[in-house]
């Protein structure tokens, strides 16, 4: 009997990594998920996945979890709760990559961002960046994923506009549009990278299948409700003040306010290169906010 590819996933906790576990597991391919703990796992057992229990800050039970396997999506998850944070991604991006190169992974995909090959000035983008520059040290094949704006970080701000008649942005201008991406779209081209080959280091740039401003998504709530949704801009001297309650540190807070300084500068945007690769998702924000009221 041939068996077919067996693949590990991170993050099956979170959006991404589940849309990854998913689609592989649809796909016939085995599927190993790597959990912290054997109780977030048994909902993957359940599907018909193998479960590894390892922390990404353990360079001995992640190479266990890591080995054996065709490949791996890799994501680095921000501790947004600490104060250390970027010292934390720090740890995780180094147990990683010594890992990977441990269990002699044949190959790997990792979740990234956009506004990652900026060296300064992107806030909590800089762990992606801390993530990508580990990884390239191993000289294993990886494939560093930069992806758009989530589609789903609207999802707060949609909620709270629900119960108060009118949407918040951080993002401005209003009318400007960026490229964002819905998280399953991420973890399905992701999948599918999986099970490409490929040498040394490659840069696939993810985005929807158009851009969005916050006047979009105001539009689109008021068609979704029947009844009027206007949008407005957080002035950037509340920015701290509305992020309190969030559970986010302070310096996580700051990471976010220079990141999201950035986003709306333009300092954070794809590559100009035309080396690149750029994929499309195929779900629109229109469905993500169906999706909040279905």
């Amino acid at each position: 009997m041939i068996k077919t590819e067996l693949y590990a996933v991170t993050g099956v906790t979170g959006r991404t990594g589940a849309a990854v576990a998913r689609t592989l597991l649809a796909a016939g391919k085995r599927v190993r998920v790597i959990v912290r703990t054997s109780a977030n796992g048994a909902v993957w057992t359940n599907q018909g996945a193998e479960v590894a229990v390892a922390n990404l800050t353990d360079i001995s039970t992640l190479s266990n979890a890591l080995s054996g396997v065709e490949g791996a999506y890799i994501i680095s998850p921000p501790q947004y709760s600490q104060d250390d944070l970027f010292k934390q991604a720090e740890i995780m991006a180094d147990t990683i990559a010594k890992a990977s190169i441990k269990a002699q992974l044949p190959k790997l995909v990792a979740l990234s961002s956009i506004g990652a090959d900026r060296s300064k000035g992107v806030g909590l983008i800089s762990m992606n960046r801390t993530l990508e520059q580990s990884l390239k040290q191993t000289r294993l094949p990886v494939t560093f994923l930069r992806a758009a704006y989530f589609m789903e970080n609207w999802i707060p701000m949609i909620e709270s506009a629900l119960k108060q008649g009118s949407l918040s942005s951080f993002l401005a201008p209003l009318n400007r549009k960026i490229p964002m991406i819905a998280t399953d779209d991420i973890g399905r081209i992701a999948a599918e990278a999986l099970s490409e080959h490929w040498d040394k280091v490659r840069v696939i740039e993810l985005e929807g299948p158009r851009p969005y401003s916050p006047n979009d998504l105001s539009n689109s709530l008021t068609q979704s409700l029947g009844k009027a949704v206007d949008v407005k801009a957080i002035a950037e001297s509340d920015w701290a003040k509305a992020l309190l309650g969030s559970g986010m540190s302070a310096a996580a807070i700051d990471g976010f306010i220079t990141m999201t300084q950035a986003l709306n500068s333009g300092h954070i945007d794809f590559s100009e290169s035309t080396k690149v690769d750029r994929r499309k998702g195929s779900i629109t924000l229109e469905e993500i906010v169906t999706q909040i009221f279905s």
